[in-house]
């Protein structure tokens, strides 16, 4: 991986910038780290500047472009991706360099247009799957990759460099100064953000196969240039729903503590019975994009709740819309419900996930009334003896 390295390649430098000043990325997405917004510059007999960058670094990447240039001028803007993140300083660019031009997708004008009110008619070049631009040296080969993740994306090939500018593939969470594993914060970001177009990422795998690709350049996170099997391989694993590890993870929401004695309990249990991995989440005091996180990353998963107002405990539902908007699928669920009078949680949740595709569910499903009894403690035994 390079973290912060301004020359990519020989021609090609990095131009992002980072921001340690957001708290939620996309409003949701808590983000410690911050992030980096990467934007490069292949410098050619043209040159092109690939992406913008959020709209609170202007002059960072302003100042950014001018010192790579080095007196010279930019030919074209590729805009590969247009969330703002990404575009937003389109018209700074597009005021600064009067002669240059922009590059994107036709879907990507339209929204120029909605966003910034010209799609730049006298200064526009729409590209489409498999039109090459010629910088020099230089070979650019563009890459339609719609819903990876919004309609208009198109990714970039250069043939000389054998380098991929994935947009927002292949990103994650955490800016460039900061030293952390890619995996963990890759797959939360993949799971949250791009995690529902599994389909479309299939299809963009299927693309990427046929290149020979040695450096990745995503939008956001480290560039890419050692091992490029071991991030394609998580991409294929992510993108098809399979577990990318055999191990539990159980998910709970407890009012007044009687549902959380009885996942420990099973979690004790688990772990006697030589279960590989066992997480345990509280779902009104996590971070919620890391349980959904976890959801995916494991093989198994156990839902605890109470029932409450008829319905179940507002964390849970919370959790489990979040699972099925992202499509999850293939996995073994199973269910201890909670309830003083008239339990119906194990019946609603199983109900929320029914267009879920290819889950196993448990035989046992663990029914607490009010607190732990020997007959549910039984039920917790046999429910461990059953998933491991």
């Amino acid at each position: 991986m390079n973290t912060i390295t301004p020359y990519i390649t020989s021609d090609i430098q990095y131009i992002g910038v980072n921001d340690h000043k957001i708290d939620l990325f996309e409003g949701q997405f808590i983000v410690p780290n911050g992030m980096a917004y990467n934007s490069y510059a292949i410098l050619d007999e043209k040159i092109a500047i690939m992406d913008s960058v959020d709209a609170g670094f202007t002059e960072e990447w302003l100042s950014n472009i001018k010192e790579a240039l080095d007196g010279r001028k930019p030919d074209y803007l590729v805009v590969q991706h247009m969330e703002p993140d990404h575009s937003a300083n389109i018209v700074s660019f597009m005021e600064a360099y009067p002669e240059a031009k922009v590059v994107a997708s036709e879907k990507a004008f339209r929204m120029i247009k909605q966003f910034f009110g010209t799609d730049y008619p006298e200064r526009r070049l729409i590209v489409k799957e498999g039109d090459n631009l010629s910088l020099g040296k230089h070979q650019l080969q563009f890459i339609e990759a719609p819903l990876v993740h919004w309609p208009e994306v198109i990714m970039t090939y250069d043939s000389t460099e054998k380098l991929l500018f994935s947009a927002d593939a292949f990103g994650k969470f955490g800016a460039l100064d900061v030293e952390e594993d890619w995996a963990c914060e890759a797959r939360r970001y993949y799971i949250g953000i791009v995690g529902k177009y599994g389909a479309p990422v299939q299809k963009l795998l299927n693309k990427a196969a046929a290149l020979d690709i040695r450096t990745i350049c995503p939008l956001h996170g480290p560039v890419l240039t050692e091992n490029l099997n071991y991030y394609l391989n998580l991409y294929n694993i992510w993108s098809s729903y399979q577990p990318e590890e055999e191990g539990i993870l159980i998910a709970y929401t407890s009012v007044y503590g009687n549902t959380k004695k009885a996942v420990l309990l099973l979690e004790d249990e688990l772990k006697k019975n030589g279960c590989p991995k066992v997480v345990v989440t509280d779902l009104a005091r996590s971070d919620m994009a890391e349980a959904v996180e976890d959801a995916f990353r494991y093989s198994k998963l156990v839902l605890a709740t109470t029932t409450y107002n008829g319905e179940i405990f507002p964390f849970m539902r919370e959790f489990i819309h979040h699972l099925t908007e992202r499509n999850y699928s293939n996995r073994t669920v199973a269910f201890i419900e909670n309830g003083s009078w008239a339990p119906v949680a194990a019946r609603i949740m199983k109900s929320k996930l029914e267009n879920s595709k290819n889950l196993i569910y448990a035989d046992t499903t663990v029914k607490i009334m009010s607190a732990l009894n020997d007959e549910s403690i039984a039920q917790l035994k046999r429910l461990a003896d059953e998933l491991v």
